[in-house]
């Protein structure tokens, strides 16, 4: 029983070190960029309905996404750099 115990708290330790620094960053900014490559998706499919008018607000937006969405993959890239010189 106490090795049994013993086990799954050193499971767990490792299991919450995971084996990578910034795990949680990495986590959270991988959410980030689905969150904005589904905003983008959006967009583009509002460009099948949008007024001319309009057309140009999101085609802006879409720019700012594509910004948005470089910037996290930069970040990301910086963190795998710094785990794996």
């Amino acid at each position: 029983m106490l090795v049994r115990t013993i086990v799954i708290y050193s499971l767990m330790i490792v299991c919450a070190v995971a084996f990578h620094e910034h795990t949680f960053a990495v986590w959270e900014l991988r959410e980030l960029l689905m969150e904005r490559q589904l905003n983008l998706w959006e967009l583009l499919e509002q460009l099948k309905y949008v007024t001319d008018e309009q057309r140009a607000v999101v085609y802006a937006e879409i720019e700012h996404m594509k910004s948005e969405i470089i910037a996290i993959v930069d970040q990301l890239l910086a963190h795998d750099r710094s785990q794996h010189p």
